[in-house]
Parts: C-alpha cells; sequence; structure tokens
C-alpha cells in the first residue's frame, strides 16, 4: 500500500473525509489503509493491530459508509449494526468516536453495558437505533428479556477481540454472534490472533480477508524500556519521584486493593492521581476518567482492566508498579504510550524476590530492557521522567453534606508538604504548584 494513500483513493464518502479532516485526521494509519478496501466492498475482515493503530477509525469508516447506502429502515428494538467491546469504558470511547462520523447521515447509536441502570437502554433500543455498540454481558440480558432482537443485523464488529477472550467472555460472544443473520458482513479486530480467535474466525467470518498491519511484538519498537531494581522501603518513593514530573502516565498494579491505596499514597504526597479497577462503579469509573482526561489528575493507577479498554492520548510513562504476570499483559499495558508512532517510557518496579521472573517476562515480551538499580535521588529518574517535580497536592473526593454543600465527588485539592519519603526527587525538588495538573486532553489524532 502506497505511503501517499489517502481516505478518499480508499474509498471513504467526502462527507467523511471531511470530517476527519476537521479533527486533523487526513492520513490512513496503516491498518486503515489495509483494511479499508475490502470492508468498504463488504468482505469479511479480519484485522490485526495493537491498540493506537487506529482500528476504531478503520471499522467505524465502512460501518456508516455502508448503513448509509442500506435501504434498511431504522426500526424499534432491531439494530442494523452492533459493535461488541470487551469494557465500558471502551464503548464509551467507541461511542464518542462514532456521534460526528452518523451525524450527518442521521443514524442513531446507543450504548449498552452495566453497572448502570438499564431502563435509558431499554427506552432508547424501543425508540430505534441504527448502531448498538455494547459490552457483552448487558446485551445478552436485554436480549433475554426481549427488549432487543439481533435478526435485522446488517454488520457486526468485535473491538479488542482477544482481550474479550482474556476476560472469559468468548461463550457470550458466541450467543450473540449466533444471533445475527449469517449473511451479514462481519469484521474482527484484535492484537493477537491466536488459537481462541480463530475459533471465532471459523465460526462466524465467511472467506475473510486478514489484515496484519504490524509484527505481535511491534509496541515495544517505540518505547524505552527501563527495570529499576529497588528495595522495599524505595518502592513507593521512586514512584511518586515519577509521578510527580509534568506529563500524563499510567501506573498499573496486580490487584484492585493495591490500585486503590496506591493512589491514595500518591494523593497523600501531593500528587493528583485517580484510580480505575473492577471495584469502582460506572459514575466513579467516568468522574476518575473525566480528571485523567481534562488534566486534574496527571496520574491514573490502574489495573489490568484498563490495559486495553483505554484510548487516551500523550501518555508519556507506563509503570509498572507490580511486573505483570505474563507477557502478553507486559505488551498491552504498555500500549498506554507510544501510541499512533509516538515515542514513549516504560518503566518495571522490580524488588529482589521479582529479579528471576521479571528477567524471564521481558525475554517473552522480546524486549531488552536497561536494568538500574535505584533508590529516591538517583540520577536516572530525572532522564525518565523529565520536568521540575510538584508536589502542589492530591485529590480529595467530597462527600455530599446536607447543608448544601459540595456534590458527591466533587474534585479539590489537598495541600501537602513533601512527596513520600521526605524527599523532593530528582530533577528538582518539591516543585511548584503553576501549572500543576492543568494539561489539557489532545484531540485524538487516531482512536
Amino acid at each position: 500500500m502506497s505511503t501517499d494513500t489517502t481516505f478518499p483513493a480508499l474509498g471513504v464518502p467526502a462527507a467523511l473525509v471531511t470530517i476527519l479532516a476537521d479533527k486533523g485526521i487526513t492520513a490512513p494509519t496503516p491498518i486503515q489503509a489495509a483494511t479499508l478496501p475490502d470492508s468498504l466492498a463488504g468482505r469479511d475482515v479480519l484485522g490485526r493491530g495493537r491498540t493506537g493503530s487506529g482500528k476504531t477509525y478503520a471499522f467505524l469508516l465502512p460501518l456508516v459508509t455502508r448503513l448509509s447506502q442500506s435501504a434498511q429502515k431504522r426500526r424499534p428494538q432491531r439494530p442494523r449494526a452492533l459493535i461488541l467491546a470487551p469494557t465500558r469504558e471502551l464503548v464509551t470511547q467507541i461511542e464518542t468516536a462514532l456521534a460526528p462520523l452518523a451525524k450527518p447521515f442521521g443514524l442513531k447509536s446507543q450504548t449498552v453495558f452495566g453497572g448502570v441502570g438499564q431502563n435509558p437502554q431499554i427506552q432508547g433500543l424501543r425508540a430505534g437505533v441504527d448502531i448498538v455498540v455494547a459490552c457483552p454481558g448487558r446485551l445478552e440480558d436485554l436480549m433475554g428479556q426481549g427488549h432487543v432482537s439481533l435478526d435485522a443485523v446488517e454488520i457486526t464488529i468485535l473491538d479488542e477481540a482477544d482481550h474479550m477472550a482474556d476476560l472469559g467472555f468468548l461463550p457470550g460472544v458466541r450467543r450473540i454472534m449466533d444471533k445475527t443473520p449469517r449473511s451479514g458482513q462481519r469484521l474482527l479486530f484484535s492484537a493477537t490472533l491466536d488459537g481462541a480467535i480463530n475459533v471465532l474466525v471459523k465460526r462466524f467470518l465467511t472467506n475473510p480477508v486478514t489484515h496484519e498491519a504490524d509484527s505481535a511484538q511491534s509496541p515495544v519498537s517505540t518505547m524505552e524500556h527501563h527495570v529499576l531494581h529497588v528495595s522495599p522501603d524505595s518502592h513507593l518513593p521512586v514512584i511518586v519521584d515519577l509521578a510527580a514530573a509534568p506529563g500524563r502516565k499510567v501506573v498499573f498494579t496486580r490487584t484492585k486493593h493495591r490500585a486503590k491505596k496506591l493512589a491514595r499514597q500518591l494523593n497523600a504526597s501531593g500528587v493528583p492521581a485517580v484510580e480505575l479497577h473492577g471495584n469502582l462503579s460506572q459514575g466513579a469509573r467516568t468522574r476518575n476518567m473525566d480528571d485523567f482526561h481534562s488534566g486534574r489528575a496527571q496520574t491514573l493507577v490502574a489495573t489490568d482492566i484498563a490495559a486495553r479498554g483505554i484510548h487516551v492520548d500523550d501518555v508519556s510513562l507506563v509503570i509498572h508498579a507490580d511486573p505483570p504476570v505474563e507477557h502478553k499483559a507486559y505488551l498491552h499495558r504498555s500500549g498506554r504510550t507510544a501510541r499512533a508512532g509516538a515515542e514513549g517510557t516504560v518503566v518495571t518496579m522490580m524488588l529482589d524476590d521479582q529479579v528471576r521472573d521479571v528477567r524471564d517476562l521481558t525475554r517473552k515480551a522480546g524486549i531488552k530492557p536497561t536494568t538500574t538499580r535505584v533508590q529516591p535521588g538517583h540520577p536516572i529518574l530525572s532522564e525518565l521522567a523529565p520536568g521540575e517535580r510538584s508536589y502542589a497536592g492530591g485529590l480529595v473526593r467530597e462527600p455530599v453534606q446536607s447543608d448544601g454543600g459540595p456534590r458527591q465527588g466533587a474534585v479539590g485539592r489537598r495541600g501537602t508538604g513533601r512527596g513520600a519519603g521526605g524527599r523532593g526527587g530528582a530533577g528538582g525538588g518539591r516543585g511548584r504548584a503553576a501549572g500543576a495538573g492543568t494539561q489539557s486532553d489532545q484531540a485524538a489524532r487516531q482512536r
């Protein structure tokens, strides 16, 4: 495929090209250039590309194009297209990308996921929608209750199919897809194409065209990988130092309890941080992601639920506070940075009893990290996360007050003294409050 390929040359309608251009998107990514001709022509497509490669538009553009050209009409409780995704966050982000593309054609969409009341979703389906963007669990619930039928679906899309397999969703996905017409078009996108995905492909895709836009190891190529060998006493102060630097960071933990605790420790040290894990309500997850997108918090502490359900540009640093159990998780977590060709830094924290595990992990992931034994104040910390450290104050959630005070979930600043361990950290001591947490989220160039 020529490097000067354009969206019009691939067959994307002029109205959609204009919308993309208004967002600053003028050149297709490799996965888009590879798959669009076949998907726009109505063929079943199996696309492999890592998160951040532009897969969302690779399936939304043909979806909107084909629905706008179809003679079928919108009917109550019988959507014309279905997009399945593994997490609520990803469903929401797909819907955000879809809305401006669908609007000029009068196409209506409805998100369907758990953690929130089902009545608004039922009412939306009853009114009639063209496109349902759903997590498998809640969709199956609504199907079982008779609120939605999939017998009119013309196009079915599976996004991050491998992640759905990892989360145990494939039996539900199979049951859902069995209810869609065999004659419909099916597009399946995944970061990896392993055995579990092949089962779906053989069962549901008809003569699919396979496109692999990058190698399975490609996420590592534009990243710097470092392992920081620390003592237990230095573990938290080093993370606080890195998190206090300018820029957006994602810190990964193994457990929900640890994510909650570490976010609390960062805030107590004056570093605004939010958490994301399965124990949060949908409202709390949405508020926390809003804080991260807006820059009120520049550090997100997350479990693997967020490893491939979040599309946030300009993440400069990924920190594995706990090394992941296996190498696929390392690649998925690390994919939060170096998105769409940008560069990024990945840091893995390692204690003495984790040396063998981390060595095996990085070998299987196909990387050769730089390993450094560090303690708070080590010069490499300012190299990995450049800029003046700021401990201007953590985020606090103010409770509901009966006298009309702050609403639940209101965000405030909590002033603090020094960072964890009593050190200002590498590269600039305590820093200044000015500008802390005010970086705005830049428009996503490619989803």
